[in-house]
Formats: C-alpha cells, structure tokens, sequence
C-alpha cells in the first residue's frame, strides 16, 4: 500500500491557525493548544495510510469528491489527486461547510 504525501492549503492553514487562537483563548495555556493542534494534525496525517477511510462527502447523492476526518469539534476536509492527499478546510464541524467548500451559490436554488 503506497502512503500518500499531504498537502495543506493555505485556507487550511488559516483554519489551524484560528483553532490554535480559539483554543488558547479558551485554555489559556500555551502547552494544551500546542498539545490539541499535534493531535489534530496527527489525527488528519493518519489518513495518508488509507485516505478513502474518511468519511466520503456527499451532496445529493453525488460524491463530491471530498473525504473527511473528525477531530473533536472539527472536521478536516481532503480531496485525492494521484498520491497526493490535499487537506482543503479544518472547520467546526456546526459550521454550513458545504457553503465554505463549495460557495452559497450552488445550494440556493
């Protein structure tokens, strides 16, 4: 089984960098949130192994080409392409986030 390489997006990125602001405000404590963002970048680099063990995004019906992973209150979004796994998103996992993958525009019909 060939292990794929992964890849953040800088909106991912971003996205770590927000949980790590949110979980030090509510912490206070420099330690747990570097401690919560290696596991959640651990749990996300899990995956490389077997990336088609998320869970597989869909939308009426249709894959959406998006897998995810969970974390906590957070969900991680990746998309396949070769042997690269590309980490797009890390939201909440109560946030709308398939406007935030896909735009508002297509679910407002």
């Amino acid at each position: 089984m060939i292990a794929y390489d992964i890849d953040y997006t800088p909106e991912a990125i971003s996205d770590m960098d927000d949980i790590f602001d949110e979980v030090l405000m509510v912490s206070s404590n420099l330690d747990i949130t570097h401690k919560y963002l290696d596991d959640l970048m651990d749990k996300i680099e899990s995956m490389v192994e077997h990336p088609k063990t998320g869970t597989p995004l869909y939308y009426e019906e249709l894959f959406t080409g998006y897998y995810s992973v969970r974390f906590k209150e957070y969900l991680a979004f990746y998309r396949l392409e070769g042997i690269m796994m590309y980490v797009d998103r890390v939201l909440q996992r109560k946030r709308d986030y398939m406007s935030v993958l896909f735009g508002r525009d297509k679910y407002e019909e």
